[in-house]
């Protein structure tokens, strides 16, 4: 059974784990190990969650028979909600928890009145691919300072709307 909750605080240690695992699989071939070391301990560590969660990104868990898989950090801003994070365990890529947690983020975004839905994505990244097929448009190719790197990331959009039910 797939079930998706909000993260509590309790849950930061959790998530933390998941994304030292996911982390240097998912970026060996994009970045280098400096920079995804510091990417993780910038971000990634129980302190670095703790902060995301302040500045108003929220999380969630997605469980599969209870065991986190992955995670979605969500913000809302003014006239769109921005995909923060998204990632999943290796063992559980290619079974459809990605669609499953972008069609979770489209449902959050309809919910807040928002009707758009973005990410940013870096540019040598094959879920770039992903979200391509997800619906997602580039709308800005952006290398963004980052402390001592830059981020080479497409900015990425896709419209939502409430879909009627029958």
């Amino acid at each position: 059974m797939i079930t998706i909750e909000l993260a509590e605080q309790s849950d930061i240690r959790s998530i933390s784990n998941m994304a030292y695992i996911i982390w240097p699989l998912t970026y060996a071939e994009v970045l280098s190990q400096d920079q995804i070391d510091f990417m993780l301990e910038k971000n990634y560590t129980v302190e670095g969650l703790a902060e995301s969660m302040v500045n108003g990104q929220f999380f969630y868990v997605l469980k599969e028979d209870g065991i986190g898989q992955g995670f979605i950090a969500l913000k809302t801003l003014e006239d769109r909600v921005r995909i923060e994070k998204l990632y999943l365990m290796p063992s559980v890529q290619g079974k459809g928890f990605g669609k499953t947690l972008i069609d979770f983020a489209s449902e959050k975004t309809v919910l807040k009145g928002r009707g758009i839905l973005e990410l940013n994505v870096n540019r040598n990244n094959p879920a770039y691919h992903f979200y391509l097929k997800q619906g997602f448009k580039v709308v800005q190719t952006v290398d963004i300072p980052y402390y001592d790197y830059v981020l080479n990331d497409y900015v990425m959009q896709k419209e939502v709307k409430a879909t009627a039910v029958s």
